[in-house]
Formats: structure tokens, sequence, C-alpha cells
């Protein structure tokens, strides 16, 4: 029962279980944020990378100034709800407050994460293609046709 309305259990079973999770973008001043976010909520960061930790692309080299930020942070807030974000870059450009923030969906198979990203990217942009990562997902990232960006990935378990 949910809001008042009783759900059949044939189509929670039909579901994806995927977690969705949101993801704050910053102009520079993310591990200040998280800092902050850090003291109201406690815990530790699970992830805490910064764009000197990225593979060298060339032709796509960081600024000597962005290398200290942050390229991912994760901050658990409850069992079931991580807070994340990374400061933008000169590839994503400045972003403005009120649209920095991402839904980030976890799926539980890749082939999950391509059914939602194909779904979703449906008349909309796709802004990087899902793909494995140097940090280990398979992962995408589109603006929706309703202007909403999505981060989608699949973390296969670790043996």
């Amino acid at each position: 029962n949910i809001f008042g309305t009783r759900i059949n259990s044939s189509f929670l079973n039909k579901l994806i279980m995927a977690t969705i999770n949101p993801y704050l973008t910053f102009n520079g001043n993310c591990e200040e944020a998280f800092d902050f976010y850090k003291s109201a909520f406690g815990g530790n960061f699970r992830i805490l990378s910064r764009f000197k930790d990225m593979p060298p692309k060339p032709g796509n080299e960081l600024p000597a100034n962005l290398l200290e930020k942050i390229m991912h942070v994760s901050l658990p807030i409850s069992q079931e709800t991580i807070l994340m974000g990374s400061d933008s870059n000169p590839m994503m450009g400045n972003v403005t407050t009120g649209q920095n923030i991402s839904l980030s969906v976890s799926t539980p198979s890749k082939s999950d994460a391509d059914k939602i990203f194909n779904s979703l990217s449906a008349g909309g942009n796709i802004t990087m293609a899902t793909a494995d990562t140097f940090w280990g997902s398979y992962f995408g990232m589109l603006l929706d046709k309703f202007g909403i960006i999505w981060m989608v990935s699949y973390d296969s378990p670790q043996a």
C-alpha cells in the first residue's frame, strides 16, 4: 500500500529494482559543501576522488587548478540513500544553482541499465553513452526530453 493505493504483487515482480540518489554538481566548492553535509548528516565519505585521479586523456588535459577539485564524492545519509556530488570542469561548463541536481540510478544488471538509459534518452540528449569506465562502473549520462539530468549505472559485484 503506497499513498493509499493497493499495489498488485505481480506488478512489483515486473519492476526493475533500481535505486535513485541525488547527485549535486558545484562550481569548485564541492568539498566545502560536502564537509558541511557530512557535519549535518554524520557518517563518512564512502568515496572521495579528485580529478587528478583520472587517467590522462591526450587533448583533454584539465587545468592545474582543477586537479585537486572533486571528481566524485559519495556520502551515505541513510541505509537507502547516498548523497553524491562533484565539481564541474571545462568539459561540463559552469553550472547554475537550481540546475545542478541530477538523479543517479543504480541498477541490478547491465541490461537493466541499458533498458532504463535507452528509455529515458528517448527524445532527449545523450551526454555520455553507457560504457565501462575507469572507475569500474558501467555508466552513462543523459538529459531527458523534460530537461532532467540522469546518470545511469551498474556496479558489478566484487569477487
